[in-house]
């Protein structure tokens, strides 16, 4: 079973930074392409950025220029670098996995998920 942990939110200013993390486990990390998503609350948990096994991303028009996802397959970890972030930012974030080669913007599509880590943009 993939169990999939994520670290690194918390409170930041807006125009600050961080840097999610995701922790993947149980399976082959570089058989799995991985997204991050985020629900704000009363929101519908939307795409974020996606990143395939041999690097290849995709981010959200909303987030663009401002997050980069990326991934270290020697650690099975992927990462989501916010920085300018805006208080529409503030969510819950999601770590999600996905057994195939190409990125989805379908949260449907995510085969597994992690618990969420919380972000809160504000001065």
């Amino acid at each position: 079973q993939v169990q999939l942990i994520e670290s690194g939110g918390g409170l930041v200013q807006p125009g600050g930074s961080l840097r999610l993390s995701c922790t993947f486990s149980g399976f082959t990390f570089t058989s799995y392409t991985m997204g991050w998503f985020r629900q704000a609350p009363g929101k519908e948990r939307e795409f974020v950025a996606g990143i395939s096994w041999n690097t290849n991303t995709r981010h959200a028009d909303s987030v663009k220029g401002r997050f980069t996802i990326s991934r270290d397959n020697a650690k099975s970890t992927v990462y989501l670098q916010m920085n300018n972030l805006k208080p529409e930012d503030a969510a819950v974030y999601y770590c999600a996995a996905r057994l195939l080669v190409s990125i989805s913007t379908v949260k449907s599509e995510y085969h597994y998920w992690g618990q969420g880590t919380h972000v809160t943009v504000s001065a």
